[in-house]
């Protein structure tokens, strides 16, 4: 399946969809069905192909208007004005299907070149611009920015045979029975004609094809291959449409042919689907090895060729080390571009400001007034790329930002900011950020307006302490001593930790979290002298409950960050707490003792 060309370009190639139809230009590079899927809905003046491609279409979906397409043969090369500036594009056969091409296209985008669907040979390869075209070990001239690659059969390690070996194979499983009375021949799919044309011409016998149950592939052959054609049903050579049920309709067959006492029909299927599904099962069973120099028969009898329209992961490779593209993008999902050799050595490459790929993502290059610009590039991967850095002595020249990414992206070099930590950037915040100032603000003012608020009341409570200590000292035990053992209980300090813990029963940190940003507090303690035992006020505990969960910011706080689309911050669990409490659990042991 076809992949979307990036919103940068000006043109699609292969996809008719809801975004593609926003492109100026578009491009087929064959007539397969998965290439052309929801042309009938989302076509748009131009469409360019070549001619056998159109009428190819027209064929399949006849409520297409001719006038739509713009015909372009192979070694043609068209110049295409556009608004973003005017670009060439040049028509190479991709040795595919009849009508298959490559397309390469040159202009302020860089060069890419758009195999499409393709089998790449040296002569594929020889057909290309010379400049594009290096030798073993050597660069091109000129260097592809970026390779749309076909990469079908990228996992398949086993060398396919030709096209051309491949015909032979079928000709020569043919020779083999020669007292077969019917062979058919599963070559109902566009590129396959040539099988059926090699055929006819040795055995002097032209193929019968059903249009009524197969119309689609008469009509194709009418306008490729017309002379192989036969209306005759009772020809030696038919035609056997491989899905669906190609399986059970052959297993029918021969069980039918058994139960008549006559001979068994041949039926050849020629596709390299079936070895490269087979394979892993061939690799694990030592006794069953998969032969690719002749036909071989399955379990259900039928014969298998391996006949191949795309390449095979050796060719790729091949074809790389001598393009040595820059970039290479995967067009098939079934393998990705790193999982070639030459793209996992190759096409690391670093971004700098000038390059065209910006042009190609449609990327804004800016930079921010208040943040420094880092003089180092960024490595990027082939698949997935990213914002480039630009040097300190160099003003980067914005480029057009599409107007969906305003105010949502901001691509602008990033700054030298502090590592990131275990917890992630959160833990730091851009200093010049008003936002981060406003809320520094806003936390501490409510901070120490609670701060305060619990230091008049605790002054209250200890004040109420001492006159109660000093009036019990007359009484008949006379020991103030015993009486702190009580009063400990009581502590001012304790019932407001109590009330605090009662009223903010989620506490879990000491830490004030500031858009991100995590302000250490120092330990405020008082000593209060009660009844000549020294005891440690901690006020971090009253201090921090109103700040350090989210639901008890002040209402303003609150406000001031959704105003700003930014979620109220939850701050991280707190071990100074539990060390805290600790402490105090020690301190009333020893109160005690």
């Amino acid at each position: 399946m076809p992949i979307e060309m990036p919103r940068g370009l000006p043109f699609s190639v292969d996809t008719f969809s809801p975004n593609s139809k926003k492109k100026r230009h578009h491009f087929v590079t064959h007539a397969h069905k998965d290439h052309v899927t929801g042309i009938s809905t989302h076509f748009q003046f131009p469409i360019y192909s070549t001619r056998l491609t159109k009428s190819l279409i027209l064929q399949h979906y006849p409520q297409l208007d001719e006038c739509l397409f713009v015909g372009i043969e192979v070694g043609q090369e068209l110049v295409i004005d556009d608004p973003d500036g005017e670009f060439t594009v040049t028509a190479f056969d991709a040795n595919h299907c009849p009508g298959a091409v490559m397309f390469l296209f040159e202009g302020n985008f860089g060069t890419i070149l758009h195999t499409g669907d393709c089998r790449l040979t040296p002569e594929c390869l020889q057909n290309l611009p010379e400049k594009y075209v290096g030798k073993r070990g050597k660069v091109p001239r000129c260097q592809l920015d970026y390779l749309f690659l076909d990469c079908t059969f990228g996992k398949f390690s086993r060398k396919l045979p030709s096209k051309h070996s491949a015909i032979r194979q079928v000709i020569s499983c043919v020779w083999k029975h020669p007292d077969v009375p019917v062979v058919y021949l599963t070559c109902d799919l566009l590129g396959q004609e040539e099988i059926l044309a090699v055929v006819s011409k040795t055995f002097g016998s032209k193929i019968f094809v059903d249009k009524t149950s197969n119309p689609e592939c008469f009509q194709s052959l009418t306008l490729i291959v017309p002379e192989v054609l036969s209306e005759d049903p009772s020809s030696r050579f038919r035609m056997l449409n491989g899905f669906p049920k190609l399986y059970e309709r052959a297993s029918a067959m021969l069980a039918e042919a058994q139960a008549n006492f006559q001979p068994e029909p041949l039926i050849i299927r020629p596709s390299a689907q079936w070895y490269a599904c087979e394979e892993d099962v061939a690799e694990t069973q030592s006794q069953r090895k998969l032969r690719f120099n002749e036909a071989v028969r399955d379990q259900f009898g039928v014969w298998h060729v391996c006949y191949s329209m795309h390449s095979s992961r050796e060719e790729l490779e091949w074809a790389l080390e001598l393009l040595a593209p820059k970039r290479v993008v995967s067009t098939t999902p079934t393998c990705r571009a790193m999982e070639l050799d030459y793209v996992r050595k190759h096409c690391f490459s670093r971004i700098t400001s000038d390059d065209p790929l910006w042009t190609l993502l449609d990327i804004n290059l800016q930079t921010s007034e208040k943040l420094d610009v880092s003089d180092k590039d960024v490595v990027c991967t082939p698949l997935l790329e990213r914002p480039a850095q630009t040097s300190a002595d160099s003003e980067p020249k914005p480029v057009k930002r599409s107007a969906a990414l305003k105010g949502i992206l901001n691509l602008s070099p990033p700054s030298k900011r502090p590592p990131v930590t275990l917890f992630g950037r959160a833990r730091h915040s851009l200093e010049d950020s008003s936002f981060s100032r406003q809320v520094k603000k806003s936390g501490v003012d409510a901070a120490l307006n609670c701060k305060n608020s619990f230091e008049n009341e605790e002054e209250i409570a200890v004040t109420s302490e001492e006159e109660a200590c000093k009036s019990s000292s007359h009484s008949q035990d006379g020991s103030c001593e015993e009486k702190t053992k009580e009063s400990v209980k009581d502590d001012p300090q304790e019932r407001i930790a109590n009330k605090t813990e009662q009223q903010f029963p989620s506490l879990e940190t000491d830490a004030e979290v500031n858009h991100g940003h995590i302000i250490e507090k120092k330990l405020e303690t008082d000593v209060a002298i009660r009844c000549g035992k020294s005891v440690e006020k901690d006020y971090r505990s009253s201090f921090h409950a109103v700040i350090d969960r989210s639901k008890n910011f002040n209402e303003s706080l609150r406000n001031l960050y959704r105003s700003n689309n930014v979620p109220v911050p939850r701050p991280l669990p707190s071990l100074v707490e539990l060390m805290n409490a600790n402490k105090r659990a020690k301190r009333r042991l020893q109160c005690y003792s």
